[in-house]
């Protein structure tokens, strides 16, 4: 507790901190990651300065906002060079590079090694994914990437165990800083139902980008089973779909899972809202969800920042046992169902429905694990960490 107390008090000194990521307005979630990770930590810490260096397509368009500094274009090598170029000469004491593989140009992502090649400042990484296969591909991008980092963080203890056991990375190396949720006061949603015209309906939903990796066919097929016993069901499909899916097949995902709706007769039980959502929104809509739920196919998923949103609500949470998920909803704290299994998902939630004092309960257990993960407590983890590596170099280099 004295480091994060050290935070606490100012008395850490001021950090400048670089971080290289999507970031908003850009529609993706490691943007809306970083966005609400470094508003966090300026909260805690107004006298340090955070710039930001973003991954771009130039295609989008985007009009960002000051406190980015640099732009990579994503699919220009000598635009990673450049960007490292431009930290070297900086004041930033300590470069924080959000690491997903999509974000970065090149064969499997292979781009972004180049900036870490001429990096001369201290690195942290964060790894929002680890291929099972260390020896293949991605696998091999993702060693040479975390080669280069002073401290890498994960999400989740099995996280750790893959680094080092499939990687051979060091351990005291690997720090576990969990997604960071909105602190949001539990409560009853009656209200925010009526508020959103869906008093008396019992809600499932999930707030995703659409893709076909989500497996929200297996919800649908769920509701008929659960429509026999409870009618007034209602399943919320938040979210557009994910704008590279959007580029490369249109709507199709979308209109398969409307299809399925109507060959069911399940156009009463299923709502869309297609929209990508504020930060406000997303909130309010969670407030209104009974059950949440994640029926994602991806086994190897390592983190999900619309399953973390949900616990730090207090939702049931009913999910695949993707990697994530089954961490987070360990110890009572969710329902984790077969991949694939449209029967499990019904029985999970006609469970849930038959027992409210269950319910109840499960939610007040999933709330309290949520207070850790609350942006508040992942920024003071973020700062020790960043006071930490800084501290040690400067151990090291008198």
């Amino acid at each position: 507790m004295k480091k994060f107390e050290k935070v606490l008090k100012g008395e850490n000194k001021r950090i400048n901190m670089a971080y290289i990521s999507s970031y908003v307005p850009r529609k993706c979630g490691i943007a809306t990651y970083t966005k609400d990770l470094i508003e966090a930590i300026s909260r805690l810490n107004p006298y340090s300065k955070i710039e930001i260096i973003a991954l771009i397509k130039p295609e989008d368009k985007i009009i960002y906002p000051p406190e980015v500094k640099f732009k990579i274009n994503q699919y220009k090598i000598e635009s990673y060079i450049k960007a490292a170029d431009y930290i070297n000469k900086s004041k930033v004491d300590i470069v924080v590079l959000e690491h997903e593989f999509g974000l970065y140009g090149g064969k499997f992502g292979e781009y972004i090694i180049k900036l870490l090649e001429f990096l001369k400042k201290p690195l942290v990484v964060t790894t929002h994914t680890i291929p099972e296969n260390p020896d293949k591909d991605y696998g091999l991008i993702l060693k040479d990437v975390i080669k280069y980092a002073q401290k890498v963080i994960v999400m989740m203890p099995q996280s750790v165990n893959k680094l080092v056991k499939k990687y051979n990375y060091p351990k005291e190396k690997i720090e576990i800083i969990p997604h960071g949720v909105p602190d949001i006061p539990i409560g009853s949603n009656d209200l925010h139902k009526k508020q959103k015209g869906l008093e008396g309906k019992l809600i499932l939903g999930n707030i995703n980008l659409l893709s076909e990796v989500k497996g929200l066919e297996y919800i649908i097929d769920a509701l008929v089973e659960i429509k026999k016993y409870f009618s007034n069901i209602l399943y919320l499909i938040i979210g557009q779909t994910h704008p590279v899916v959007l580029q490369i097949e249109g709507e199709k995902y979308r209109n398969f899972l409307k299809e399925k709706i109507k060959q069911l007769d399940l156009e009463e039980n299923v709502k869309f809202i297609n929209k990508y959502l504020s930060l406000a929104e997303l909130i309010e809509w969670l407030k209104v969800i009974d059950i949440y739920i994640t029926p994602y196919l991806d086994p190897q998923q390592s983190a999900s920042g619309a399953l973390a949103y949900a616990i730090g609500a207090g939702k049931v949470c009913i999910s695949t046992p993707y990697l994530y998920a089954k961490d987070v909803l360990d110890d009572g704290r969710g329902i984790i169902v077969p991949f694939r299994d449209s029967k499990a998902i019904a029985d999970a939630v006609l469970e849930v429905l038959n027992n409210p004092k269950k319910k109840i309960a499960m939610e007040k257990k999933t709330y309290k694990f949520g207070r850790f993960m609350t942006w508040y407590n992942v920024a003071l983890q973020h700062l020790a960490l960043f006071n930490k590596v800084i501290e040690s170099l400067n151990n090291k280099n008198p």
